[in-house]
């Protein structure tokens, strides 16, 4: 049973008239009733009783309304959504961000593609780590992922997102909390809150080359793995930090974000791999891009 004779079935039973159905399917009488036969050939049994007069459904012709008016609504469904697809305007894409990104990019990303394209799923995780964005890029766990550059792969397409400095995180009641902008020499001494070590986490070596290129080296560190956690241990008076500025849009009581002095910028790339470009994919990484650069 094909759609086309489907389709000339519910025309036929809506207008019970070969004229009129053939001329609301711009063809020619001849051919659907060429069709219908075909049809009722196949189906083992007359959809219609015929007459000069007029032209009406049997009771497997009723019965098969009901299945022929799903089948074509279906068939729509599934041409728009194919359509959707071809588009970019539907599908499922699953995005990872680094923790440092997980509350501006975040948020906006989610919003922004919630209005314009209501009908691509998206599959969002924050508070991750270089490593498992890469892993996760390269095993199809995640589509896209917004991380810090340097742990790149093989067959992974890389486009900078920002450049950012880093700020201090300071306990409020620190004596410097008060400052418009510090010199990061001056947090010489103090002990530091900061995210785990080179093999797991970028940021790490990008707070100790800051420091060592201030002239010092924290005397004590106390690494976490989620910047939400590093923030609540500053606040607690474990020690101070560095983060990138758009962390400041984590609000946390007890915590106070002093620019510094210095310009030590990190960098915010989105990585997906190369034989990944579906358009749904496509449509979200120009999303990311835009929200990464409000």
């Amino acid at each position: 049973m094909e759609l086309r004779q489907v389709r000339y079935f519910l025309a036929l039973a809506e207008e019970c008239h070969f004229g009129r159905a053939a001329a609301r399917l711009h063809v020619a009488q001849p051919a659907l009733s060429q069709q219908i036969r075909h049809l009722e050939r196949e189906l083992g049994t007359a959809l219609f009783h015929r007459s000069t007069r007029h032209v009406e459904l049997t009771e497997a012709g009723r019965h098969l309304t009901g299945y022929a008016r799903t089948l074509v609504t279906e068939a729509e469904r599934a041409r728009v959504h194919m359509a959707e697809l071809a588009a970019g305007r539907a599908g499922r894409v699953a995005v990872g961000f680094i923790g440092t990104a997980t509350y501006d990019v975040l948020p906006r990303v989610a919003r922004t593609v919630r209005a314009e394209l209501p009908r691509i799923t998206l599959e969002l995780r924050g508070e991750l780590l270089t490593p498992q964005l890469v892993d996760g890029l390269l095993t199809g766990a995640y589509d896209l992922a917004v991380l810090r550059p340097g742990a790149a792969a093989e067959g992974l397409s890389v486009t900078p997102l920002r450049s950012e400095p880093l700020v201090a995180v300071l306990p409020s009641h620190h004596p410097l909390a008060g400052r418009n902008e510090i010199p990061l020499d001056s947090l010489a001494g103090e002990p530091f809150v900061i995210h785990p070590s080179q093999t797991r986490s970028t940021m790490y070596d990008h707070v100790l080359s800051a420091c060592a290129r201030a002239g010092f080296q924290p005397p004590s560190l106390v690494e976490v793995g989620e910047t939400a956690t590093l923030a609540v241990l500053v606040a607690a008076g474990h020690g101070v930090a560095l983060v990138p500025r758009s962390v400041q849009s984590l609000r946390l009581d007890g915590v106070t974000y002093v620019p510094l002095t210095e310009n030590e910028p990190v960098d915010l790339v989105l990585c997906r791999r190369e034989d990944r470009d579906s358009p749904a994919l496509l449509q979200v990484a120009a999303v990311i891009e835009r929200c990464a650069h409000a």
